[in-house]
């Protein structure tokens, strides 16, 4: 039932883009084609299941027992730096077209406040094992990976179903007062209301 409630909360109640409003800047960046979009939104969510996997058990058995867990951002922006570094030259090798549309915006996974945010959300095992119903001490290494790789599908979702509706846009003829960022912008608007709905469920 917690796995359900898992992938439900993160993918589509906690959506990083659309509820949360974290990376906002690859969403608007990256979203003009198809192919990008969806490029984008899996490297995301790689990034964030491999920032839990990490950061997690860093957290828990080394920053707490040494108190130091104020030094938690930094640690995490270091992880998730060399991480995305990792991620590039993978890309750059083995998928170059990809790494040429993403442009500046790969690299800019460094600084996506949402893969920052889900590796502090997770963090706060009270609040992850009260929204799960969950036993004290139950949230662990596992449930926050379950928990980053569906926030990060729940962005790809976000970022893809951008792309689409962008593509379409691109083909109607509409005012030119509101082509290019303003559409673009109402469009978002829209999506964001549509997903406010999921906040509603009881769970």
């Amino acid at each position: 039932m917690e796995i359900f409630l898992i992938i439900i909360v993160a993918a589509f109640i906690n959506n990083a883009v659309l509820v949360q409003c974290y990376g906002i800047c690859p969403f608007l960046g990256v979203s003009k084609k198809m192919g990008n979009a969806l490029g984008m939104g899996l490297a995301v969510t790689l990034v964030m299941a491999i920032t839990c996997l990490v950061t997690f058990p860093i957290y828990n058995y080394i920053l707490i027992p040494l108190g130091i867990e104020y030094l938690e951002i930094i640690v995490f922006i270091f992880v998730i730096a060399a991480l995305v570094q990792m991620l590039e030259k993978v890309i750059k090798k083995f998928v170059p077209h990809l790494y040429n549309a993403m442009g500046i915006y790969l690299p800019l996974i460094t600084t996506n406040c949402a893969v920052l945010g889900v590796a502090e959300t997770v963090m706060d095992t009270t609040a992850m094992e009260t929204i799960f119903h969950l036993s004290a001490g139950a949230f662990n290494v596992g449930h926050a990976v379950l928990y980053g790789i569906f926030l990060g599908l729940g962005f790809t979702l976000a970022i893809c179903l951008m792309a689409g509706l962008r593509e379409k846009v691109d083909n109607l003829e509409i005012n030119k007062h509101l082509k290019g960022f303003t559409i673009t912008m109402a469009t978002a608007s829209f999506m964001a209301m549509a997903f406010y709905v999921f906040a509603l469920v009881q769970i």
